[in-house]
């Protein structure tokens, strides 16, 4: 069994011996596992891994090292999964549903339901077929995020009958003066920094994808004017807890 003081605290050497258990599996002294052995060992290689994480050890390491050494365990349990199910397809009869979370669907997102109908209805014998029931599945869609441009526009109105002058409406504040962002784009910017630690210039590559041209220190600027900014609701919220 894999103890906390036998894991090491590098995560290139995780991935190592990650990589070693996954060559075990595959062929161990030239014989080949039976499924329920291979998903046997790499979920008992799962549980010692989280036991190192929430383990007494784990305040002496970081850690992010095992989270990723998780993610990579878990990842090649699915690949053995899905290379054994094309191999030897489940039987809706006799599959054991293995016990995973799932996830679950909130009932506040948006449904767009698809009715699938079959391609004749009609019977044999002439009759139109009549609905006795449905089923009825649901699953998770990711819309990417769309970037768009708001155009704002200001008319200017003059009168024909007179030189009194043009009337347009004054432009809206921006919190970027000149600038290209939204306050929700800054927001966003923000929001990815800190709460979901991407780095600018990561996010600089993911704008660049959708053919944005943004460096990183353009959305620094962005982001030291959002802090400038945001410093009174920061002051605010420390006089709060004090």
């Amino acid at each position: 069994m894999i103890t906390g003081s036998d894991l090491p605290d590098d995560i290139d050497a995780l991935k190592a011996m990650i990589l070693a258990s996954q060559a075990e599996l595959v062929d161990r002294d030239g014989i080949i596992e039976r499924k329920e052995d291979r998903i046997r060992r790499l979920e008992k290689l799962v549980a010692d891994f989280k036991r190192a994480l929430f383990g007494a050890r784990s305040e002496k390491a970081a850690p992010e090292q095992y989270e990723l050494a998780l993610e990579d365990i878990e990842t090649a349990m699915a690949a053995v999964h899905a290379e054994d199910e094309e191999i030897d397809p489940p039987k809706a009869s006799t599959t054991k549903h293995r016990k995973a979370n799932r996830g679950s669907l909130p009932k506040h997102l948006p449904r767009i339901e698809k009715v699938i109908e079959p391609e004749d209805t009609t019977c044999a014998c002439g009759t139109v077929r009549h609905v006795i029931g449905e089923d009825v599945s649901e699953r998770l869609d990711i819309v990417p995020a769309q970037f768009r441009v708001i155009v704002t526009r200001r008319p200017k109105y003059a009168c024909r009958s007179c030189t009194n002058g043009v009337v347009q409406a004054p432009a809206p504040a921006r919190l970027i003066p000149g600038g290209m962002p939204t306050e929700a784009t800054v927001a966003h910017v923000l929001v990815s920094k800190y709460a979901d630690h991407l780095p600018l210039y990561r996010q600089a590559q993911i704008y660049s994808r959708q053919g944005i041209d943004l460096d990183r220190s353009t959305l620094a600027a962005w982001v030291g004017k959002a802090a400038f900014e945001l410093r009174p609701v920061f002051d605010a919220l420390l006089a709060g807890l004090s």
